[in-house]
């Protein structure tokens, strides 16, 4: 935004403590004035110790009261001056910070140090922010690169079936039509979920009531065929889980979670639980799954975009990389907490906590009365 220059904050301080002073200084001199006046009478005696009248009074008084005042200016402006700057120095730090963020070197920090005042917090605040955001760009970074490269094999795949068919004309065209539709079928799953995913990072969804357990009960229905090909078993039980949110993003949360959780199972008579409680102030989704066991270190990167768990049992239904990377996305997009926890028997567990309506809160703090 374009300003008309003005007067620095430093100066205007140093006039306003300037200007204080002076007031000061002058209202102590009036009082001095009015208490000589109460005070001293309008003839006196003669006497070796007699006080001179009124108008010698006078004409001793003013000058040096001028002098005063005129001391004071040039100590309030050289104090001020002194002072402004002293106070607005971490303010100056916070200045070239934010002026290299916006050149864009994210890695510098305030640090400022002293105990704990206004300027402090907002240099703490602030440095909270940049490393916010140096972690936003870094995952930016990373998915994009990421998101190329995923992007880029369909279509090396798709241009190699192509280059093999002009070379080959009498290659049977139906085993082309299929790979070349598969494949494009992946594409499109590919940018159907970062396209969901960048719509949850955004935030831009219509807020409305849904109750989770409903929602679990429909992606169980939707992805029981697969459960039973899998040769998986579903458990859902809980209560009712209402929040507030997008119903559809809410439900293709649910939807990742208990597909990751049938596609990486134990290979036969594998099990599946989908719960949802309730909270003080919280409604609680559960998906837990046998499996195979899972380190602490794998399990605190299956959040991250396409990472799939090199250690997981991988299957034509493992999806593109993105389930829990969208499930973390739209978690913390409703104000909720993604938790993920590797079962000492083996297998997932993850929990899901999003804000309950006012409704849901009350009735939690009556049951526990």
């Amino acid at each position: 935004m374009d300003r008309a220059p003005g007067l620095s904050v430093r100066l205007k301080l140093t006039l306003s403590y300037a200007g204080f002073l002076m007031v000061a200084g002058a209202l102590l001199l009036g009082v001095v004035w009015l208490f000589l006046l109460r005070y001293v009478p309008e003839e006196l005696v003669p006497s070796p110790m007699a006080i001179p009248d009124r108008s010698a009074l006078v004409a001793a008084f003013v000058p040096k009261a001028a002098l005063a005042l005129v001391f004071l200016l040039i100590f309030g402006l050289l104090g001020g001056w002194v002072l402004a700057g002293s106070m607005l120095a971490p303010l100056t730090r916070i200045t070239n910070a934010t002026r290299l963020a916006t050149n864009g070197s994210l890695s510098h920090r305030i640090q400022l140090e002293g105990h704990e005042d206004e300027f402090r917090e907002l240099a703490d605040a602030f440095d909270v922010m940049l490393a916010r955001l140096e972690a936003n760009d870094a995952e930016q970074r990373r998915f994009a690169a990421n998101a190329s490269h995923e992007l880029r094999t369909p279509l090396a795949i798709t241009q190699t079936l192509l280059d093999v068919a002009r070379k080959d004309p009498d290659r049977d065209t139906g085993e082309l039509v299929d790979r070349l539709h598969f494949v494009n079928t992946r594409a499109i799953e590919l940018t159907e979920a970062m396209l969901l995913l960048s719509r949850a990072n955004q935030r831009s969804f219509t807020r409305e009531l849904v109750d989770l357990s409903l929602a679990a009960e429909e992606a169980t229905e939707t992805l029981l065929p697969l459960a039973e090909k899998h040769g998986v078993t579903i458990e859902t039980s809980g209560d009712m889980a209402g929040t507030v949110g997008s119903h559809a993003l809410l439900l293709q949360m649910t939807t990742n979670l208990v597909h990751n959780a049938i596609v990486h199972n134990l290979p036969e008579q594998g099990t599946v639980w989908v719960t949802t409680s309730l909270r003080p102030e919280a409604v609680v989704l559960t998906v837990e799954n046998t499996g195979a066991k899972l380190t602490p270190r794998l399990v605190s990167t299956l959040t991250e975009p396409f990472q799939r768990g090199g250690e997981r049992v991988r299957t034509d239904h493992a999806g593109v990389g993105l389930g829990l990377a969208i499930v973390k996305s739209i978690t913390h997009a409703h104000g909720g907490i993604l938790t993920l926890t590797p079962r000492p028997a083996g297998g997932l567990r993850i929990t899901v906590e999003l804000p309950a309506t006012a409704l849901h809160t009350d009735r939690s703090r009556l049951g526990r009365h």
